[in-house]
């Protein structure tokens, strides 16, 4: 068998160039001996003795971090963090160290900066602890013996560049990444250490390195950011001990990242209202309720081809949701140029915001104003209907906690609602985008 040591590609026989990464005489033959000695049968645990092992987590106390994991760390857990150049991945594990450093021993591997640059990062987030060990070293197997050293957590940055001397293969290679992956999950398995994995970004935005990556670790998340904003988003996209789809939010001062409790307050300008094309929607992070400002520019055509443009919203379903606007309500986008912006930087998955999208493209073909005390739920289908929304009573809450008067909702929601529980809260059934924009136009004109 020879095994391309860029890429690890394998093939019968040796060949000059690899058809899987392009390369030139990378090619090395590994001989297995077909003699294997007999190895013992596992043994087998009974499930009903697992169900009384208790997960055991332990909190960082930073809560937007905690929250993504899914509430701590645990022991023996791989998780693989990326994120794009200078958004602050360092910075935040630093800062997750040294907290976890009040009650445990933690090691920080550098193995890209020097410990006088992390020193400095140190000082200007004023750490200083007696727990937090630092070492920089590049060399896989120099640094598997510091797992015997009894640390509670490794943090490993990063895994592009360490090495495996008796690999033979190039720096960031594939077969690099993904031994390097291998060697240090099984370890921290065995000696049940809770490892950090850093991993820079492709320029499409995911993780470098081989995507058996994403599936050697137990977790993988997100730091995510625009790079003219000061706030950031950290993302869980994989999660084997908690749920997907949390997102925990942090500013980033000169002091360091701080905690961001109330999200719905970066996301929404509050000054909606005062101009068409801006409505405020309800989406649903995880477990987590959050509102969002959603805002829509529609302009004549200058040039022979219409140009549609969204930002935090996914494209595909923009596009639909115009043809839809176009063939229901009989708007004539099609010689319209179509902008479309989620304010704060955050991507929206949920199609619950379908209905927010609606009404900001319509404000602003239209040109009339949504009042600002307005919010939108509601997942649009293809005739125009609006269909079910899960978790309504969570979304219904937020909006009435942040002091909104209206919301609009599907017509199927409102008939089981407590609506003892939305006191102040004007609740608006509507079974499809026409009857929505119609009250929406009939509330404008009382107020």
């Amino acid at each position: 068998m020879f095994i391309c040591r860029n890429c690890g590609y394998k093939t019968f026989k040796w060949l000059g160039k690899c058809p899987e990464c392009g390369a030139w005489e990378s090619f090395t033959e590994e001989v297995s001996s077909l003699k294997r000695e007999k190895e013992p049968s596992p043994s087998l645990t009974n499930i009903r003795e697992l169900s009384a092992i208790k997960e055991e987590r332990f909190p960082t106390q930073i809560e937007e971090f905690d929250r993504v994991l899914g509430g701590g760390l645990i022991k023996g857990e791989a998780v693989l963090i990326g994120g794009e150049p200078g958004i602050g991945k360092s910075t935040l594990l630093l800062e997750v160290a040294s907290q976890v450093a009040k009650k445990k021993k933690v090691l920080y591997v550098s193995a890209e900066e020097s410990l006088a640059q992390i020193n400095l990062r140190a000082k200007r987030l004023g750490i200083d602890s007696e727990n937090l060990f630092l070492v920089n070293e590049d060399n896989l197997e120099a640094l598997l013996p510091l797992f015997e050293k009894d640390f509670f957590l490794i943090i490993i940055d990063s895994i592009q560049v360490l090495k495996i001397p008796s690999l033979g293969a190039s720096l960031g290679s594939l077969v690099q990444i993904k031994e390097s992956a291998n060697i240090l999950t099984e370890t921290a398995k065995k000696k049940g250490v809770s490892l950090f994995i850093v991993g820079h970004v492709t320029k499409e935005g995911i993780i470098s390195g081989p995507k058996a990556l994403e599936h050697i670790v137990d977790c993988v998340i997100y730091f995510e950011g625009e790079k003219n904003s000061n706030f950031r988003i950290l993302r869980a996209v994989k999660n084997r001990f908690g749920s997907l789809g949390e997102i925990g939010v942090f500013e980033m001062t000169s002091s360091g990242l701080k905690e961001v409790e109330n999200p719905s307050s970066i996301f929404i300008s509050g000054e909606g209202g005062h101009s068409s094309g801006s409505v405020v929607g309800c989406v649903l992070e995880g477990v987590r309720a959050i509102l969002v400002e959603v805002q829509a520019l529609v302009t004549r055509a200058s040039f022979g081809m219409v140009r549609r443009k969204s930002v935090g919203f996914d494209f595909n379903r923009f596009s639909l949701i115009l043809a839809m606007m176009e063939k229901r309500l009989g708007l004539n986008l099609g010689n319209q140029d179509v902008f479309v912006n989620v304010t704060g930087g955050i991507r929206i998955d949920d199609p619950c915001s379908d209905l927010a999208l609606v009404l900001a493209v319509a404000s602003s073909y239209e040109d009339f104003l949504v009042p600002k005390e307005c919010v939108f739920i509601g997942e649009v289908g293809l005739s125009g209907e609006l269909r079910r929304v899960y978790n309504i009573s969570q979304r219904l809450a937020e909006i009435k906690r942040l002091g909104f008067l209206y919301a609009f909702i599907p017509r199927s929601n409102l008939d089981k609602l407590h609506l003892k529980e939305f006191l102040g809260l004007k609740l608006y059934g509507c079974r499809d985008v026409r009857e929505v924009i119609s009250k929406v136009k009939s509330l404008r004109d009382r107020s």
